[in-house]
């Protein structure tokens, strides 16, 4: 029987009744010399304990997609088929250009938990050697004939650790919160991806490439990328496409943008770290050099080249709004980094509160970015006169927050000039943004 879902939740709840019963019909009934009796009893509290457990564990798994099986649950699932040594590119050597299609089957899920919409595929990345389920997301716009020759914008979504790929449309509900935001525009209409990122047993991979363990960096930047772009209309190029997460799949949102400019332009992190060593089980944080390296903090002062990404960090205290200053403190242009701070502590309560204003301010980036390249919004043309001297705020000296429209003035949403501007944004929280010339 599945970990998840109806069946064995009521079959949970049937044995909690039954352990209640039991008492009430046999506590006066047993025999037995006064040990087995006090034992017999005993078992019988134990037993009405441990349901009453597992039901409360089952109701908040399905509410929150931490464990998706069995396997997940009991620290034996392994998604990895090989880990060869890619290289610093984590490409082995080849280029995906050169890579056939991959072609993948999709299935509807039939989970209601998981809202409408969503499909499932299992892949099998012929370069990172990990083989998981994938689950994709289409906006509304995606089958409307009037966007029939329209690449979408992609937000590939990481879960925490421990974590279902299921947690972002069960859990924090991102289909149904942004559906009706995609309608009226108010959101981009984004392809969402998401990718399993718990991929060894009891051990969070950090999202790194690590020769003889795990390529999960590659697999989730490279395959499950490929995989998209071979399969859907959607944006093939950086600028089209960005990762975001919570908790332990924040850290890693943040380190694959700064990794892989070339892949993502734009990062969300909400209550994540920089230290891998804040989640003890993680791989990188094992060893010291892999602890270093995998530092976001590090990464950007180590880059021989700033990369040209923007990042937002979200979070409270030392839950991640520290960990934004510090990286923002350490970013140098085309680099920006955005802070905003909630409140709501290290739950899902919190993050999914958040989904809307993230999601407003990954369209005012891309819609930035496609103004500055000169492109319209959708795509599909470009915009006469758009595109000179505009660099949309990496390393320049604007920045907006979340829903910030179009025209909005100086001070009301825009920080301009070199320094800090302070605003209030949708889902509650102040956002700091930061310019630079």
């Amino acid at each position: 029987m599945s970990l998840t879902g109806t069946p064995f939740l009521v079959t949970a709840v049937a044995l909690a009744v039954i352990a209640v019963l039991l008492p009430l019909a046999l506590w006066s009934r047993v025999r037995g010399p006064a040990v087995v009796r006090a034992a017999t009893r005993l078992g019988m509290v134990g037993f009405a304990q441990l349901t009453a457990i597992v039901v409360v564990f089952v109701a908040v798994n399905n509410v929150n997609g931490l464990y998706d099986s069995w396997d997940d649950l009991l620290g034996t699932s392994d998604h990895v088929d090989s880990a060869i040594d890619l290289g610093p590119d984590g490409l082995g050597g080849r280029r995906v250009s050169d890579l056939p299609k991959t072609r993948q089957t999709f299935t509807r899920v039939d989970d209601p938990a998981m809202g409408p919409g969503v499909r499932r595929t299992v892949l099998h990345g012929g370069i990172s050697g990990v083989k998981a389920e994938v689950y994709v997301w289409l906006p509304p716009q995606y089958d409307d004939p009037a966007h029939k020759d329209r690449k979408f914008p992609v937000v590939e979504l990481l879960s925490g650790f421990p974590g279902s790929p299921k947690s972002w449309f069960v859990g924090m509900h991102a289909n149904r919160q942004l559906e009706p935001l995609m309608r009226n525009g108010t959101v981009e209409p984004f392809i969402l991806v998401a990718p399993r990122s718990h991929l060894l047993g009891r051990t969070d991979t950090g999202c790194a490439n690590v020769p003889g363990t795990i390529n999960a960096d590659t697999w989730l930047s490279v395959d499950v990328r490929k995989m998209v772009t071979d399969n859907f209309r959607a944006a093939d190029t950086a600028d089209g496409w960005a990762v975001a997460g919570f908790s332990s799949g924040a850290h890693c949102a943040t380190k694959l943008t700064i990794a892989h400019p070339d892949r993502y332009r734009f990062g969300v992190s909400m209550s994540g770290y920089n230290d891998p060593a804040a989640e003890p089980t993680s791989l990188t944080a094992q060893d010291p050099e892999l602890r270093r390296v995998h530092n976001p903090v590090n990464m950007l002062r180590a880059a021989a080249v700033p990369p040209r990404v923007t990042l937002l960090l979200t979070g409270d205290g030392g839950d991640g709004y520290q960990q934004g200053v510090a990286l923002r403190e350490a970013a140098k242009a085309p680099t920006r980094v955005d802070v905003q701070q909630v409140y709501g502590g290290h739950r899902v309560s919190t993050w999914v509160r958040e989904v809307p204003s993230v999601f407003q301010w990954l369209t005012q980036q891309f819609r930035a970015e496609a103004a500055g390249a000169g492109r319209s919004p959708d795509g599909t043309g470009t915009v006469p006169g758009a595109g000179r001297g505009h660099d949309r705020g990496h390393g320049s000296d604007q920045g907006q927050e979340p829903g910030a429209g179009p025209g909005s003035r100086p001070g009301a949403g825009m920080a301009a000039g070199v320094g800090e501007g302070r605003a209030t944004v949708p889902g509650g929280g102040t956002l700091s943004v930061t310019g630079r010339r």
